[in-house]
Formats: structure tokens, sequence, C-alpha cells
């Protein structure tokens, strides 16, 4: 059943309090944003802090940008939820922020594409590195588009992160989940080893997530049972990810290598 708009200005400003309260942003930072109909998205306003934003904040926009309402002025970044909206019909709501852990992944150059948690696998997939650009801008948004058909959680290099879902809980949850994978990452890391899942081992993971009816098709990449990942390495460093031709032919060139 769709949600009326008040629900709608009531979810975004409890999810906003919780994006400000798990210091996922800070001060004005991050945007969140819910489509209302074919035609309508209400979107955080500008200026204001996600931790302090009341129902009548909320600022209602046509699917061109065009202001509908009478309150403030949208978040600069209402051009990327926008053109997400308009490319992933299936997507309801898109949660932008600064999670320190995932960020911090971002500001390396790093994609999180081990396999390394069962339920980050089922629910994300891998999360891939967008490349930079300068916020509030259309070259902001626009690396993200080429990623934007088979994920649901992006990494945005030197900014932040970025998760969409089927209404506002699910896209926040995906940045809870992201965050939270991010950090036990790190800590192993910092305990010298990151344990990843055998490649049948994933396979199932990825039938489960078939089966609870995620259509993405985001595999995280399976790796080998000691923790090298050639396929993984070739293309998950502080460089541009490639573009998808040149990702199968480093895929293939893996493959062959490891038959030989």
């Amino acid at each position: 059943m769709q949600k009326s708009i008040f629900a709608l200005k009531r979810d975004l400003v409890e999810v906003g309090r919780r994006v400000y309260d798990h210091g996922f942003v800070a001060s004005n930072d991050g945007n969140i944003s819910a489509r209302v109909d074919d035609k309508r998205v209400l979107i955080t306003p500008t200026g204001v802090s996600k931790g302090f934003m009341k129902p009548e904040d909320m600022v209602l926009v046509d699917m061109d940008g065009k202001l509908l309402s009478n309150t403030g002025k949208p978040s600069s970044e209402v051009f990327m939820h926008l053109r997400i909206y308009k490319d992933r019909p299936d997507v309801n709501s898109v949660c932008h922020a600064h999670p320190p852990y995932a960020t911090g992944y971002a500001v390396a150059g790093l994609a999180m594409d081990k396999c390394v948690l069962p339920e980050v696998i089922i629910v994300l997939g891998e999360v891939p590195l967008v490349e930079y650009g300068t916020p509030g801008t259309e070259e902001f948004y626009a690396p993200v588009l080429k990623y934007l058909k088979d994920h649901d959680a992006f990494l945005l290099a030197n900014h932040g992160a970025l998760t969409i879902g089927k209404d506002i809980y699910n896209a926040y949850y995906k940045m809870e989940t992201l965050d939270h994978a991010a950090k036990i990452q790190f800590v192993a890391k910092q305990l010298g080893h990151l344990n990843v899942l055998k490649s049948g081992d994933v396979d199932k993971l990825m039938e489960i997530r078939k089966r609870a009816g995620i259509t993405t098709s985001s595999p995280c990449l399976s790796c080998e049972e000691d923790g090298s990942c050639d396929i993984t390495t070739a293309w998950s460093g502080p460089e541009n990810h490639p573009d998808r031709e040149q990702l199968v032919r480093q895929v293939t060139e893996a493959v062959l290598s490891r038959l030989k």
C-alpha cells in the first residue's frame, strides 16, 4: 500500500535522525528522498541537520526538479536522486551519507568486493567504488549510472556512500549494513587477516539472494580459499573501475591463467 505524503515525511524525519545519531553524517551533510508517485519526490532540505528535521521541512519536487512545495530548498543532490528514480523504477528511496568506515574505504580507493560476510553478500553483493565527481553537479552522479542496474549500494570516491531501496527504511538499513561490514573488515585487517568465503559457499548465498527476490545481479566476486583473489585485485585498487567489457576480459584472463 502506497504511503501518504505525511507518512513519508515522518519516515524521512525518523531516518534522518537515525543517520545523524549513528554518526553517518555531520553538520548538515547527507540527503534522503522518497518517491511519492510517478511524478513527485520528497527530499530532505538543504542546510538542515538530518538530526533535527521536522515533517514540514521536507521538500516536494517533480521529476524534473521543479519545486512543488513552499518549504525550503531541496538538497543540492536532488538531480542525482531524480535520475536514479528514472533509471530504476523499482527504487522508491535514496539515501546518501558519509558513514566513517565505508567512507574510509572510498577515500582509500577500495571497493568492498571481498566475499566475507554472508548477510552482506545476500543483501548488498559487491559494493563498487564509483569515480569521483564534483558534488552538486552532474559530474558527481554520472559515474553512478553505469553501476546502477546491478547494484543497490555504492562507495563514492573521496566522498561517501549511497544506498537505494524499495522504501525509506530499506535504503537506510542498507547504509547500516554497508558501514557495519566496512567496520568489521577494517578490524579484521588490523588483526592481520581477512578470511574470505569459499566460492562454493558464495554460490549458495547467491541462490538465497535470488530466492529472497533480490533482482540486481551484483555477485560478490569469489576468492581463493587462501585469501588471494586475482579477479578482485585486478580491478579494486585506487584507480577507477573498468567498464563491463574490460571487466569481462580481466575475468576471462584470470580464469584462463588458473586453468593453466
